[in-house]
């Protein structure tokens, strides 16, 4: 027993392993992509929808973006250089991250299996229904937002769609397999060096606090421990909590909880909904650590561990409202540094991907407050 194992442990361990477990998604999402772009059907995805890309204001050209956005949005606006019109070009960026990336998949992964029932809904599994039903959110709301931006943005260009179409040809499957292994390991350093980072940070936070706060709360259960001892496990389990409570992390999430509490939220998500703007992904890092600091119980999985979570009445926090509810808002919300910087670089301005910034927000915290009102 010592503050290395404890960093270890709680901190390092707690964070990467909870990104790690998702990866096989991961691999199998971008595998699906290579072989659309690999047998010569991506390209005739854009001849197909252009109708559809018309009627908001895109062409074609633009499902490219928004369909590679579904792995990550950076190289997808990136992409959209590709579109010879600006106002269409700028519509696509700032509409592309509403689609949903790798790396909001191990937020829905483990938010659905924690809320959603595993039943079969006629020959389908609800748990994939809900999933799907993410990935369409944000397609559709994208081509709404387009369709209000084609109203917004003015421009007097004219737009043209040519594209030489590919023979179709099997997929190379060594280049299916090469691509997957590649987009797995770029995803586990890139993302695991900002989640290293978050959780040994989160840890310092949820470990320590002010001093007078943290004397409080040990001579409090000091002198609980000395008239009750029979009851000492019991009081090991309450100290540990009051002091994450108490803790730096703990005055943070406590001090955004009232804004956020009418989405159904507690301390704790409003801990991890700050740390997950660096990389979404990040959101079941920073659970995996704030569950794993002061839990004995170390046998528990994350998904168990945010089961038995309560509130201070004795309720679950993560009820069906709960879930759904911030399965809407990170649908929705702009929780990605690299993708704003990557939008101001296309822009040339900070404006853009500020804008893009409040819009996406505006949207997450009123789909996430309506969905919290229905399902409660």
């Amino acid at each position: 027993e010592n503050l290395l194992k404890d960093v270890l442990i709680n901190g390092v361990l707690a964070g990467i392993s909870g990104i790690a477990v998702f990866i096989p998604q991961i691999m199998i999402l971008f595998g699906f992509i290579t072989i659309l772009e690999d047998s010569g059907y991506m390209a005739r995805i854009s001849f197909l929808t252009d109708r559809l890309m018309r009627s908001v204001g895109l062409n074609g050209r633009s499902v490219m973006p928004l369909i590679s956005g579904m792995a990550c949005a950076v190289p997808a606006i990136m992409a959209a250089r590709t579109i010879q019109n600006r106002k269409e070009r700028f519509i696509t960026i700032m509409v592309t991250p509403l689609m949903s990336c790798a790396a909001r998949l191990p937020v829905y992964t483990i938010l659905i299996g924690l809320v959603i029932p595993d039943k079969k809904l006629w020959i389908f599994n609800l748990q994939g229904l809900v999933l799907m039903g993410l990935y369409l959110l944000g397609f559709f709301m994208a081509l709404v937002v387009a369709w209000v931006m084609n109203f917004v943005v003015k421009a007097k260009e004219r737009t043209f769609f040519l594209m030489e179409l590919p023979v179709y040809r099997a997929p190379r499957w060594k280049n299916v397999g090469l691509t997957m292994i590649e987009k797995a390991k770029a995803f586990i350093t890139d993302a695991g060096k900002v989640i290293m980072i978050i959780s040994l940070l989160l840890w310092v936070l949820a470990s320590f606090g002010p001093p007078a706060r943290m004397k409080k709360v040990e001579e409090h259960y000091a002198a609980l421990l000395q008239q009750n001892p029979e009851q000492t496990a019991l009081l090991e389990s309450e100290r540990k909590s009051a002091q994450l409570e108490h803790s730096f992390a703990g005055i943070v999430g406590h001090a955004i909880e009232p804004f956020i509490r009418p989405l159904g939220y507690d301390w704790k998500i409003g801990i991890a909904l700050i740390t997950s703007f660096a990389a979404r992904e990040v959101f079941v890092g920073t659970m995996a650590t704030l569950y794993s600091v002061g839990e004995e119980n170390i046998e528990l999985t994350l998904r168990e561990k945010m089961r038995q979570a309560k509130r201070v009445d004795g309720t679950p926090v993560y009820t069906l409202a709960t879930g759904l509810s911030l399965l809407i808002f990170y649908v929705f919300a702009m929780q990605c540094m690299s993708t704003l910087v990557i939008v101001k670089r296309e822009t040339r301005s900070w404006k853009y991907p500020l804008i893009q910034f409040v819009y996406m927000f505006a949207l997450a915290y009123g789909g996430a407050y309506v969905a919290f009102k229905i399902f409660s």
